[in-house]
């Protein structure tokens, strides 16, 4: 392989971190974007342009895609579709685990070789240290690019399902929005109250352990069927009620601890109706009886 050749393609935030951050390791990279001025920025960085798919995917063996899904990724890589063989594509779009598995067949079939691949970042900061990517494929694929992948972010190779990736970046997604939202309404929660903001940030942020604690002893709940009884799902309905009325008197929105409190009635209505607890975790999974 040529272990200082990088294409990419796809110049968003991502994209253009990850050009960054292979000049700044000594990587000659080409680069193709659909928006010419993202590429013109990243040439004046000293990258590479090139003016057609075919072109980038020419100037190396490695072509790493980062675009808004897998279906872009067709309408870019077809392009150029019969440039495809004896290349890796190391694609780290965002999609399901099964176009992650239809798009890996895709590449191949046209004799190229695939990563699918999943960013776990703080934004668009794929240097910070919490940052890494999930990667899963064939082995001997990944070994081979192990080292020139290094420069992006710390790696965990999850194993040869293509698909697998994107079960582990889906399911940390889903987790993160509902994180990400829950925390918005918390800060408007106390900044609508008129109490001290900096020191609730200060108290709220200083315990990332108890979540961590939770997240282990619901997963081991999970396990034998999920966390709970019939008065614990009503103590929680009773809880999320609770930041439901505070939420409403001060103004702001309680549509997601609405949804919260939604799914412990159902695990309530289930559990009542088959005499025994069905806890949220089988909600969730449709397992209602």
């Amino acid at each position: 392989m040529q272990q200082h050749a990088i294409t990419i393609i796809g110049l968003g935030p991502m994209g253009q971190a990850m050009v960054k951050a292979y000049l700044g390791a000594g990587y000659e990279v080409t680069v193709w974007n659909r928006t010419a001025a993202k590429a013109d920025a990243m040439a004046e960085l000293g990258a590479e342009r090139a003016a057609t798919v075919a072109e980038a995917l020419d100037a190396g063996d490695l072509a790493i895609v980062t675009l808004t899904d897998y279906r872009a990724m067709y309408d870019v890589l077809g392009q150029a579709e019969d440039h495809l063989a004896g290349k890796v594509v190391a694609n780290l779009s965002s999609d399901s685990p099964e176009n992650a598995r239809k798009g890996a067949a895709w590449v191949t079939d046209r004799g190229g070789e695939y990563l699918s691949g999943g960013f776990m970042s703080q934004g668009d900061d794929i240097t910070h240290p919490d940052s890494y990517l999930y990667f899963s494929g064939p082995q001997g694929v990944f070994d081979t690019c192990r080292d020139r992948l290094r420069p992006l972010s710390r790696q965990e190779y999850l194993g040869e399902d293509y698909g697998l990736s994107q079960v582990f970046y889906q399911a940390e997604l889903a987790l993160f929005h509902a994180f990400l939202i829950g925390w918005e309404q918390a800060l408007a929660i106390v900044d609508r109250s008129g109490a001290d903001f900096e020191r609730f940030v200060a108290n709220a942020s200083g315990h990332p352990d108890s979540y961590r604690d939770f997240m282990r002893e619901f997963a081991e709940g999970a396990k034998q069927g999920g966390w709970g009884d019939v008065h614990s799902f009503k103590m929680m309905h009773a809880g999320a009620r609770h930041v439901i009325e505070t939420s409403e008197d001060l103004g702001v929105d309680a549509s997601l601890t609405k949804t919260a409190q939604s799914f412990y009635q159902r695990a309530i209505d289930a559990s009542e109706k088959a005499g025994r607890p069905v806890p949220v975790y089988r909600v969730l999974r449709g397992e209602t009886a």
